[in-house]
């Protein structure tokens, strides 16, 4: 046949069968092979409804990002390898990478909002407490529950609805700050509305499921990094995995030079100050802080990195929750802690909290050690002094000012800060 397609290069008249012909290249192995043409077969990359926990909806987050996930539009760092392996479920967060285009990649955090072990324990717990089986239909048992029926005739998200979960944003509520939760929920269509009429069953039991297991994704969402708010961005859920904008953990900057421990200590003053004073009068402290709380951008900026320890008081409407109405416990308060867990009475909390914690479990580990004597001394100093509750002698405001002119004067102004590099140059405000 190859033969055959040759002999014609000499002899055919018509010019497109010869353009044919040249192409062919009057080669027998390539007229053989050209038709039929094989389809290039995709690597295939299994997730398994088990891994993103899409078996276990809709007692989950939300479904926002799944197509990103089965379109290899997120890509988990393993999977850049040759052996295309999903990481192990066990692990509490993973390295990912995320496209829009397929051509420029960025770093995402793809996280749990608990641990593999502690969700399998919480779905044995509903099971087991509401239908008295030791496997179930999550979504049916927790349907059936009360909360959840209230849930679904409510049309407006109020205090009731959320008395007794073991989240700390909503243990002293504003009806003006579920409202915010309701209007900015971004697992379903945006309606600007404060009703709950958008909300299908399924979208209620995923938000209240949310907040009953880890206000974290909620908290991204309502206080959006696009307005200012110190937290990563928000891209999006499927199943029980959330995903956002990638942060390295304070942790990793213990050791860090001098220059670089001053800066994150100023900036870190600089968000709890912007997390007790800002334009909305919401009041934002920790119950908890360890190095993992707070995380750095490769640009040198810091951002909160689990909020999953933030309590909210309203300055503007106060709390409409009093304490005994917090003590009303069910299935969805004990999903992720002892159903025994006191709360902190919200009037027991003052504007110093987030700073005596910061002081003492962070500020020495980034701060000790670092400098020259005189300038050591004095924050050591003020470290001891903070850490025991800076006593009746000052407010958080004025600590924070305190420390941040000891800080100022160390820190650098060059390309490792990108945040601020160059506009640091030409500014006195750094």
């Amino acid at each position: 046949m190859g033969r055959w397609i040759c002999c014609l290069c000499s002899r055919v008249a018509d010019p497109l069968m010869l353009l044919l012909v040249l192409a062919l290249g009057c080669n027998p192995s390539t007229a053989a092979t050209a038709s039929p043409s094989v389809p290039h077969v995709k690597p295939s990359y299994s997730f398994g409804r088990t891994f993103l926990g899409l078996d276990k909806c809709n007692a989950c987050i939300g479904t926002s990002i799944c197509k990103k996930f089965f379109k290899e539009e997120i890509r988990f760092d393993t999977w850049l390898s040759s052996h295309l392996k999903l990481p192990p479920s066990s692990l509490l967060s993973y390295s990912g990478n995320y496209t829009d285009d397929a051509k420029s990649w960025r770093l995402v955090d793809i996280t749990r909002l608990t641990s593999k072990y502690q969700h399998d324990r919480a779905d044995k717990r509903i099971c087991t407490s509401l239908l008295k089986t030791k496997t179930c239909s999550l979504e049916r048992a927790l349907r059936r529950t009360q909360r959840f029926q209230k849930w679904l005739r409510a049309k407006r998200l109020t205090p009731d609805l959320v008395q007794g979960l073991s989240s700390p944003m909503l243990r002293c509520p504003s009806q003006r700050l579920l409202d915010r939760i309701v209007r900015r929920y971004a697992e379903v269509p945006d309606a600007g509305s404060i009703y709950m009429d958008h909300l299908t069953d399924r979208d209620k039991l995923r938000l209240l499921y949310t907040l009953a297991v880890n206000s974290h994704p909620i908290l991204l969402q309502i206080f959006p990094d696009v307005e200012g708010w110190p937290f990563p961005r928000y891209l999006g859920s499927c199943g029980r995995l959330v995903v956002s904008a990638s942060t390295r953990p304070l942790r990793d900057f213990f050791g860090a030079a001098p220059e670089v421990a001053a800066d994150l200590a100023l900036q870190l003053l600089a968000v709890l100050r912007s997390m007790a004073t800002n334009d909305l009068n919401y009041f934002f402290y920790f119950t908890h802080v360890d190095a993992g709380t707070f995380g750095v951008f490769s640009n040198g900026h810091l951002f909160i990195r689990d909020a999953s320890t933030l309590g909210i008081i309203d300055k503007e409407e106060g709390s409409q929750l009093i304490d005994g109405q917090q003590e009303y416990k069910d299935i969805f308060s004990c999903l992720t802690v002892d159903c025994q867990s006191a709360f902190v009475s919200c009037d027991s909390i003052r504007d110093k909290h987030s700073l005596v914690m910061v002081c003492q479990d962070l500020l020495p580990k980034l701060l000790t050690g670092k400098f020259l004597p005189p300038v050591q001394e004095r924050i050591d100093a003020f470290l001891e002094r903070c850490a025991r509750g800076l006593g009746d002698d000052g407010g958080a405001h004025e600590a924070m000012a305190e420390l941040a002119e000891i800080l100022k004067p160390l820190r650098s102004c060059d390309s490792r800060f990108a945040y601020r590099y160059p506009d640091c140059r030409y500014s006195d405000k750094y």
